[in-house]
């Protein structure tokens, strides 16, 4: 085999560990990228419910004028939500939005005119489709996370990460056992 022969096989092995790498940091790359979109899913999903809650905070005032300590807590958690930076912070803005809409709900039990208004269970229906798409896509986005959480973090994924300053990214977490339930919503209908 001589020195071509030896200088070609060198050349193919190089040619071959450039290929993985360029696959390792493409892999690592195309992930980040599903898990910035599978965020951006979630607010879009967050962008609705932020534009939903003034409607029904604005329909339970008209029933409930007196329950303004509720209507308050509900409308400063939205802000809260709608200011939120980091994922961590959308977490805990989507705990507390989901404490004071129980709040909320818990405050129309007592309403039966409010409970039976069509614009308020219109409003409420769209809350629960809501629900449901936020709690899909907040699943959706945890897969994306822990599936570039396992690149970064094994071999030999983990070197590209540190060489390119890849980071972990933070999951989607409810925080409160209460707000690990879902948003109960129910209607009866009154006599």
């Amino acid at each position: 085999m001589g020195i071509l022969g030896g200088i070609i096989l060198i050349v193919v092995i190089l040619v071959v560990i450039v290929l993985i790498f360029i696959g390792l940091y493409n892999s690592i790359v195309s992930l980040r990228n599903r898990v910035d979109n599978a965020w951006s899913q979630i607010d879009v999903q967050l962008r609705k419910r932020f534009d939903l809650i003034p409607n029904l905070v604005e329909t339970v005032k008209g029933y409930a004028a007196h329950e303004r300590e509720t209507l308050e807590k509900v409308i400063e958690a939205r802000q809260l939500g709608m200011n939120a930076s980091s994922v961590k912070d959308q977490a805990q803005a989507d705990n507390m939005i989901s404490g004071t809409l129980k709040s909320l709900f818990a405050v129309t039990e007592n309403y039966p005119n409010l409970k039976a208004d069509a614009h308020f269970t219109k409003l409420m229906e769209e809350l629960q489709g809501i629900e449901s798409n936020i709690a899909f896509a907040r699943q959706f986005y945890n897969d994306m996370v822990m599936q570039f959480n396992t690149r970064v973090q094994t071999f030999p994924g983990n070197i590209f990460a540190g060489m390119f300053n890849f980071k972990i990214k933070d999951y989607f977490l409810v925080e409160e056992s209460a707000a690990r339930e879902p948003v109960k919503v129910q209607f009866t209908q009154q006599q």
